[in-house]
């Protein structure tokens, strides 16, 4: 009898024990079949943010330009160790590259032949860096300088302030911006989706990376001080700032919304970010303004190769622009959030608002 117990206790222990290794080695086999998570962006080197775009990505305005992008060999991109790229705050992220270019249209940013300033497509300059670089974020603005072509009409809206007995520059812009952002659109699209195919190329998943296209901000805006409504400023008409402060600026942004969404990018709508900010917004003290107002550099002035490019400046975020702008966007990238927008914040900062 004892010997039967024995025996019977041998037997339930064999066969838990065969159990338990046919579980581990089912399990075993079950995790080599299965998918395993990626440890972030593929390759070797640092994590890495990217900037790609125009001048309001580069850092236009907010001066102290590298030597290489402000005017030698005619390369006037103008990138700044004080834009929004090489401040925004990303856990993990040790490496910062500006590839934006001021000007640039999506065509520059968006693989093939188009160049700015004499510098290649940005997309494939992108190429490069991730051979040595994990990029783990990539933040485009893009669009204006399509057919919007902003800065021309800026240009415009300045000319209309000279002809005070004519119609504001918001007068034919009403008939016409809709459908400038509409043809906008598909470009803006088209190079969102080559910055996508590069990292593609390169062995990435979406997964790998934040991807991040982001609308402009109103540099000027109703209820500046009359006194500044001219050249020492922001010489513009009240009627022509109310319309880029309103249906302007808000047209602009549902566009690129828009390429958000057909891209799979997320958004950040920086339309209000700049509100109670702008340029000559502060009146005699310019310290709250986080934009520059009509900007000439004299010196200049005095040399051939530099002339046209003395008010380059005007109307960008400056060095305190671009610094609320970095602190918005970390805090949009921290989020899993699709869209935000950056809104006025305690502290004098701009907060994410989902959804905006």
């Amino acid at each position: 009898m004892r010997r039967f117990r024995w025996w019977w206790g041998a037997l339930v222990l064999a066969c838990v024990a065969l159990l338990i290794g046919s579980f581990v080695l089912f399990g075993a086999e079950s995790m080599r079949g299965r998918p395993q998570p990626r440890q972030g962006p593929p390759g070797t080197g640092p994590l890495t943010v990217v900037a790609l775009g125009d001048s309001t990505v580069s850092g236009e305005g907010a001066g102290d330009y590298t030597p290489d992008t402000d005017g030698r060999n005619g390369d006037w991109c103008h990138r700044s160790p004080n834009a929004f790229v090489q401040k925004v705050r990303i856990p993990g992220v040790t490496a910062r590259v500006n590839l934006a270019c001021s000007g640039a249209p999506s065509a520059q940013v968006a693989l093939g032949g188009a160049d700015q300033w004499g510098e290649r497509s940005q997309a494939a300059q992108l190429a490069e860096v991730v051979k040595n670089h994990r990029v783990s974020v990539v933040v485009i603005g893009v669009g204006a300088n399509d057919d919007p072509k902003f800065s021309a009409q800026v240009t415009t809206c300045f000319q209309a302030w000279f002809s005070a007995g004519e119609a504001g520059c918001n007068v034919a812009l009403r008939e016409t911006w809709k459908s400038k952002v509409d043809a906008m659109v598909p470009k803006v699209t088209a190079a969102v989706g080559d910055v996508k195919k590069v990292l593609a190329r390169a062995g990435y998943v979406p997964a790998d990376y934040q991807l991040v296209l982001q609308s402009y901000a109103t540099p000027v805006g109703p209820g500046i001080p009359a006194d500044l409504q001219s050249l020492n400023g922001c010489p513009f008409r009240t009627d022509d700032l109310d319309w880029i402060a309103g249906p302007g600026i808000s047209t602009l942004s549902a566009g690129l919304r828009q390429a958000a969404t057909q891209t799979g990018a997320r958004f950040l709508d920086l339309a209000q970010a700049g509100k109670q900010h702008e340029a000559c917004s502060g009146g005699a003290d310019q310290a709250t303004e986080w934009f520059t107002r009509l900007t000439l550099h004299l010196d200049d002035l005095t040399h051939l190769d530099r002339a046209t490019h003395a008010l380059q400046e005007s109307f960008h975020p400056n060095a305190a622009g671009h610094a609320a702008i970095a602190g918005c966007l970390s805090e949009f990238l921290a989020t899993r959030d699709a869209t935000a927008a950056c809104v006025d914040g305690p502290g004098n900062a701009l907060n994410a608002k989902p959804g905006g």
